[in-house]
């Protein structure tokens, strides 16, 4: 990339699933390497803006006309900014997105996120429109540099795409079959983010356990190693510094007894299993093309918790899905009932343009889809209340976290993750700054109050609930982090050999789900 960008800025939007903030991640390296800073006032004030788009949602594209169209008029104001929509949405829409949107400068696509600064210099220099959509991986998105938002967790994608076909996703049409990285690509990648500080890490796939699909001679029709995913626990459970794994999203289908154990017997694998069920109909279910059933789902479920008796599990439910009768809900109900989930991502079906579920007939309608919605997250909020509840009386050690709770700093207190990944907000009473535990340190707390979200640990007399505090190399990390200057917070790619076909987990909340985006890359 030309000087031209040298003390240029950007900023990076993201929409939709835990994919596409890894990717945003990439992109701000990708724009650090050329060069540019990341803009501190938002999207005003920078030379760059890049929307890393979502198709999951009926209205997925009225947002980001919407927000163009406010950016149309900040660029009118700043001669020589430059507009750039990636993701999802630019890989289905293509040239609609400059016809809709004249303005806009760059539209490159979910395989080639490697192309934007060369794209952007090209619309620069020539003054046009560049618009570059490949229609197979170009490279591997974890090749690429990145400028992570955690010092302390990190993202690490095992594979792209995805190989099933579910009539509501449209993963697999945007982001294609199926490409798996070698796991010893893999693991050098977690062994260099740990030598820089980084202490967990989830590992990330559309369908993370179909892992290894792709080795064994399953080009010959073999079936690749399906034991591929627990291996990789394992060999995780070797890394010296790494203290906490977890991974996102498995599919049911693929959802081995091997993996369990490997969860189970791999002390830095977290007790955590955040695994999609959809609906609890049979008959949905096969509407849905998911190739597991409510026994088979349920015997999961089972076999995890015999495992591992004090394992969190969420998931994912779509209300409303075409053709869902009462009595296909109350099926969903009671597979809710009988997980006992500590949390749920509850979706109301809304049409993903492109998927045959868009067209099909006994569409639900909306006041029907909103009551049976507002049934289940009430079923949901009473468990995990009831499930939070059992936390009260137990210590447990956190992960410190930054930017969790809202009101930290008036109620005088910090968060963490537990190793469920439950969310807990601990006092830290009249402690000066410098005694305070950083984000990446470790804290042991006794959790004294549960709310159906989050947990609390409060001290005696209004004092800190802290009674051990471990500082770590992850905090240490951290605060290097805070020390060095905005401009020079950029990492390098880590050179790990790539083939050339090519904020942490976020616990899910029954309640914030009604507007949110269906992760896609939760399946």
């Amino acid at each position: 990339m030309p000087d031209t960008a040298t003390d240029k800025t950007y900023i990076v939007r993201t929409y939709g699933c835990q994919m596409n903030v890894h990717d945003s991640e990439r992109l701000s390296g990708l724009l650090e390497g050329a060069g540019y800073v990341r803009a501190e006032d938002g999207a005003a004030e920078a030379d760059v803006v890049v929307l890393n788009t979502c198709a999951v949602r009926e209205n997925a594209d009225n947002r980001l006309y919407g927000n163009l169209g406010h950016l149309a008029s900040v660029k009118a104001g700043r001669p020589g900014m430059r507009i750039a929509v990636g993701g999802c949405l630019a890989q289905k829409d293509r040239g609609e997105i400059t016809r809709r949107a004249p303005w806009v400068d760059v539209v490159f696509g979910t395989h080639n996120i490697g192309s934007l600064p060369v794209l952007l210099e090209r619309a620069r220099v020539q003054d046009e429109a560049q618009v570059e959509i490949l229609e197979s991986l170009d490279v591997f998105p974890s090749t690429l540099p990145t400028r992570r938002e955690s010092a302390y967790a990190a993202w690490v994608s095992v594979s792209v795409g995805c190989n099933n076909t579910c009539t509501f996703c449209i993963v697999p049409a945007l982001r294609g079959k199926e490409k798996d990285r070698r796991p010893g690509e893999i693991l050098s990648e977690i062994e260099a983010l740990v030598a820089e500080g980084v202490c967990e890490v989830t590992l990330l796939g559309q369908n993370v356990n179909a892992y290894g699909s792709e080795f064994g001679g399953a080009a010959n029709g073999h079936g690749g190693d399906r034991e591929a995913f627990a291996k990789l626990l394992r060999a995780c459970g070797q890394i010296e510094g790494l203290e906490r794994v977890r991974f996102t999203s498995p599919h049911p289908r693929d959802f081995t007894d091997d993996v369990i154990a490997a969860m189970a017997e791999t002390p830095n694998v977290m007790p955590q299993l955040h695994m999609p069920l959809q609906s609890g109909s049979d008959a949905v279910l096969r509407a849905m093309r998911r190739s597991y059933r409510q026994d088979r789902y349920l015997g999961i479920i089972e076999r995890v918790r015999a495992a591992m008796p004090d394992a969190a599990i969420t998931t994912d439910i779509i209300v409303g899905f075409p053709g869902e009768t009462e009595e296909d809900f109350e099926e969903t109900m009671h597979v809710v009932r009988e997980a006992r989930f500590s949390a749920a991502f509850t979706f109301q079906y809304s049409k993903r343009p492109g998927t045959p579920a868009a067209t099909m007939e006994g569409q639900v309608p909306k006041e029907v889809v909103q009551a049976r919605y507002e049934r289940l997250v009430a079923l949901q909020e009473e468990i995990s209340w009831e499930e939070n509840k059992k936390q009260v009386g137990r210590t447990v050690e956190l992960l410190v976290a930054e930017g969790e709770g809202r009101k930290n700093g008036e109620t005088r207190r910090m968060s963490g993750r537990a190793p469920d990944n439950r969310l807990v907000h601990f006092a830290v009473g009249d402690a000066a700054a410098a005694d305070l535990p950083r984000p990446g340190d470790r804290v042991s707390v006794e959790i004294t109050y549960a709310a159906p979200h989050h947990l609390n640990a409060d001290g005696p007399d209004g004092g800190s609930a802290i009674k051990v505090l471990r500082r770590t190399r992850s905090g240490d990390a951290w605060q290097a982090r805070q020390e060095q200057p905005e401009a020079e917070r950029r990492t390098a790619a880590v050179a790990l050999g790539m083939p050339s076909i090519g904020k942490p987990a976020v616990s899910a909340s029954a309640s914030e789900s009604a507007g949110a985006e269906n992760a896609c890359g939760v399946c």
